[in-house]
Parts: structure tokens; C-alpha cells; sequence
């Protein structure tokens, strides 16, 4: 599988298992959306990317309109989604030509697609994490992998908003870039426990 697919995928598995108790419903970088919200939207999203490359159903639900609702442990959300994930790109060989993708721009590069896909499981991990006052683990390695795919999809995707108006570049290293550049505070931090 794709390396940039396995880190991503690990990203959000960590940050899955990571949510216990009242932290479900803490507030993330998405300012619209809780914990529980990020990780369904993810979740649903990484279903829809293999559905598309011919593995699973998609999501039963709209990725975009997530409940904030879910029973059980939310790593029994996330995990069964990188199942399906891990399995979808072990099929896709490194030389494939264009793949098909659920995003408005239909197909796309191997590589952009798998970047893409990456880049959606990655960030939310990182909103998650960071949500939940932890170290995200996304690297900067990984971020400068992901970012050449972000200023190829994330424009067009910021008109159904998907994203937030790119912030202002700033200090940082390649993790703040590609925050930024999606429109994350990549200083953000979570409101003290009393606030929530």
C-alpha cells in the first residue's frame, strides 16, 4: 500500500482510540464540529474513497452532516473505515494510471489521489489530537508529502466548504504550512476543561 496512505490511515486510527468520555463532544480546530463530528466526517470520507476505488458501500450516512452521536467506543467508528481504506489502496499499484476519486474533480493521478485521500485522513487526525490537547503525530515529513496534493484539490473543494480561506503564511515548519494553508491555526489549542 502507499506509504503516505499508511501513515495517514495510522493518524487516524491513533486518533480514534485516543477519545474516551466527556471528550467526545469537546470542540476542535473545526469550529462547526466536535470530536465525535471530525471522526464520523472522517470516517465517512474514508469510506467513500473506497467505495470509489471499487472496496465497500461508502458511508451509510453524509460525511458532511455528521450526528455527534455514536454508540460505543469511537474507535469502533474509525477502525472498521481503515479497514476498508487499507484494503481499497492495497489494490492500487504504484504505477496506476488515474484513479477514480469521490471529489468534484472525478479522476485523478495515482499519486494526487492517494495524497488526497491521505491528506483528508491526516488532517482530522491531527484536529482530533490536538482537540483532545495530545500530540498529533502528523510529521513534517508527512505534511510536505501531502501539501503538493492540497494546493492541487483544496481550491476548488473551499466553494462547497469543504475548507477554510487559506490564513496567512506564517513561521513554522511544513506541518504549519499545510495547516495554514487549509485554514487551521496550527497554534490553536483547546478551550480549558471548565470552558467546554
Amino acid at each position: 500500500m502507499w506509504t503516505i496512505m499508511t501513515d495517514a490511515l495510522g493518524l487516524l486510527s491513533a486518533a480514534g482510540a485516543a477519545v474516551a468520555g466527556d471528550w467526545r463532544d469537546a470542540p476542535t480546530p473545526c469550529t462547526e464540529w466536535t470530536v465525535t463530528q471530525v471522526l464520523q466526517h472522517a470516517a465517512g470520507d474514508q469510506l467513500a474513497w473506497a467505495a470509489a476505488l471499487g472496496t465497500g458501500n461508502g458511508p451509510d450516512y453524509n460525511p458532511f452532516d455528521p450526528s455527534g452521536t455514536f454508540d460505543g467506543r469511537l474507535d469502533q467508528l474509525v477502525a472498521p473505515a481503515v479497514a476498508t481504506a487499507g484494503t481499497a489502496w492495497g489494490t492500487v499499484a504504484g504505477d496506476a494510471g488515474p484513479l477514480p476519486t469521490p471529489l468534484p474533480q472525478g479522476a485523478l493521478p495515482a499519486a494526487t489521489a492517494a495524497a488526497a485521500c491521505a491528506l483528508d485522513a491526516a488532517v482530522h487526525a491531527w484536529d482530533v489530537m490536538i482537540a483532545l490537547g495530545l500530540p498529533s503525530g502528523l510529521t513534517s515529513r508527512l505534511a510536505a508529502g501531502l501539501l503538493p496534493a492540497a494546493r492541487q484539490i483544496v481550491e476548488p473543494l473551499r466553494q462547497y466548504g469543504a475548507y477554510a480561506p487559506a490564513l496567512a503564511p506564517g513561521p513554522g515548519d511544513d506541518v504549519a504550512e499545510l495547516l495554514r494553508y487549509l485554514g487551521r491555526d496550527p497554534n490553536w489549542h483547546p478551550p480549558a476543561i471548565g470552558a467546554r
